[in-house]
Parts: C-alpha cells; sequence; structure tokens
C-alpha cells in the first residue's frame, strides 16, 4: 500500500474534498483551447505590479442571544467582522487598512435594536430567513461589504481578495480561491491539475453567462510538496465584464505574482495555498476582534441594563 500524508492542518478540514460537487456543465472549458489540446501552461514571463493588494476578512460569533417582544422569543447572534487590506511595495509588507464592525443579526419580525455596550455597538441587521444559514449568510455579508468598502478607497494595479469575487466586478480585482469543494473541469481534462508544476496553470475556463455572476477561472500550483497529485492547486476569477484577450493577460500576471507569497507548512498550517501575507492579516484581524470573554461580558451588562 501507499499513502501520503496532506500537510494541510486537519483541523481547517479539507483543501480539497473527496467528492467534489460537479458543475461542469455550467462551464466553458474551450475558450483558450479545445478539449483534446488541454495542457499545462507556463505563463508568460512578467514584471511586477509597483503595488500589489491583499485583502481578507474574518468573523466570529460573540454570543446567542434572545430579542423579546411581549410572549414571543426570538434567537440572534451577536457577531463582529474585521476586514483589512495588506499593501506589498518592492520587498515590504505593511497592514495599511483595518475596520472592525459588531452586529446582532437577528429575523425581521424580531425588530432588534442597536445595543450600545463598552466596546462599541452591536448594530441591528434583519436576517433573511430564521434559520441559521440566513445568520451565517447574513454574517458573511457585513464581511464582504466591509471587504469591498476598503479597496474603494484606493487604487491599485492588482487586488486579491481571498476568496470568490462572489459578484465583485472591481477591474483590478481577482479571486483567490484556495479550497476546492466544485469540480468545475470536465472529467477528460481533470488529470491536467495533477500534471501542473510549480507556477503553471491550464488553460483559462468561462463561468456562467450573464453578469455578475460570470466569471473567468483558471487553477494555479503554488510550490510547495506534493503529498498528493491536486497538492498546492489554487484557483483564481476575473470579472466576466472582461473581454478573452484581457482576461488572458490578467491570468498570465496573476500567474506570475502569487507563487512568490506561497506559505511554509512549519510556518502556517494551510501552507502553501493560504498566502502568506493573508496569513499574517488573518493573524492581526483575529487579535483586534477583542477578547471574546470580556465581549460577552459587556453583551451581558447591556441586556442587564436593558
Amino acid at each position: 500500500m501507499q499513502f501520503s500524508v496532506e500537510t494541510w492542518a486537519p483541523e481547517y478540514g479539507s483543501a480539497v474534498e473527496s467528492d467534489l460537487e460537479d458543475v461542469s456543465g455550467r462551464v466553458d472549458a474551450t475558450v483558450e483551447q479545445d478539449l483534446a489540446d488541454w495542457a499545462p501552461v507556463a505563463p508568460t514571463p512578467r514584471g511586477r505590479p509597483d503595488r500589489l493588494q491583499f485583502v481578507d476578512g474574518v468573523r466570529r460569533i460573540d454570543a446567542r442571544v434572545w430579542i423579546h417582544r411581549g410572549d414571543r422569543a426570538h434567537a440572534g447572534v451577536c457577531a463582529s467582522v474585521a476586514a483589512g487590506i495588506v499593501e506589498c511595495v518592492a520587498s515590504s509588507a505593511v497592514v495599511t487598512e483595518v475596520q472592525i464592525r459588531r452586529a446582532l443579526i437577528a429575523p425581521a419580525s424580531a425588530a432588534a435594536e442597536t445595543v450600545q455596550t463598552r466596546h462599541g455597538p452591536y448594530e441591528a441587521v434583519a436576517a433573511t430567513g430564521d434559520d441559521a444559514a440566513a445568520v451565517y449568510l447574513a454574517i458573511h455579508d457585513r464581511m464582504t461589504a466591509l471587504e469591498q468598502s476598503l479597496v474603494a478607497r484606493g487604487s491599485c494595479e492588482l487586488v486579491v481578495f481571498d476568496g470568490p469575487l462572489r459578484g465583485r466586478s472591481d477591474p483590478c480585482g481577482v479571486g483567490y480561491v484556495k479550497t476546492q469543494h466544485v469540480q468545475y473541469l470536465p472529467d477528460a481534462v481533470v488529470p491536467v491539475l495533477g500534471r501542473l508544476g510549480d507556477g503553471e496553470r491550464p488553460p483559462l475556463l468561462r463561468i456562467g453567462e450573464r453578469a455578475p455572476l460570470a466569471r473567468w477561472s483558471w487553477y494555479l500550483r503554488l510550490p510547495g510538496p506534493r503529498a498528493h497529485p491536486l497538492a498546492g492547486v489554487v484557483r483564481c476569477e476575473l470579472p466576466g465584464s472582461m473581454r478573452l484577450d484581457e482576461a488572458l493577460d490578467r491570468a498570465d500576471l496573476v500567474s506570475s505574482c502569487l507563487p512568490r507569497f506561497a506559505s511554509a507548512a512549519h510556518k502556517e498550517p494551510r501552507a502553501p495555498q493560504n498566502l502568506t501575507p493573508i496569513a499574517g492579516l488573518e493573524h492581526r484581524l483575529r487579535r483586534l476582534l477583542g477578547d471574546p470573554v470580556l465581549l460577552e461580558r459587556s453583551l451581558r451588562l447591556a441586556a442587564a441594563r436593558e
């Protein structure tokens, strides 16, 4: 028997699901090459952008709460989200922007109000439903909106969002997906991913047809140990509003830039996919969210005042 041990830390799930959801029917994999001609592509060497930004956010549930209206009680959560930017210029990387927001999220029927605590307000936010999925979606939407608001303040040649674009149309933006849960490729060309060398990509894909969800996408192999054929493979996204030639040019630029930011396993449990600037930013943001014990205590004090 032969086996290998994944370098990706098990507490973060799996970098590649063993049973991927197949959505290849909604994908055009022939925009750059016919399926019969699919093979690893070495990006055309490009100069590095003068400024490169990495954008990421974190979220946390601080407390689960009940909102009382007469004889009715509605479940809600108090959550904190934070977002920030790491700007890379030459050989330096600096956190240039950080914002933190807190929210009391509950169904609209709860008519929740903003809660004031010694650590700041928890702004009332109405979820679209009563189930847990609606609550988590509301938290995620708050984090995504906060990330986008930071990027809107400045301009940069290349902005890397940690995660899919999710409808963002920033022409300088690229979505960076480090875990694979969906199979976008037809079965016939999946083996090409296993043959990718460090810094190589397969041909470009077109996912979806209609804006704002349509996007260009490709896979990229980062340098690092290879415990299995898909080790170190990530997926990138560009807005679908670009022309094909523009998307190919951007794909080469991104593929030339990102490998040098790949993390090392002795420093980062999700190496090499969790890029070093993103890993450092996540650490900073989680610390700035505050002590969860103190935040829960402030919420209990606020509830007692009410």
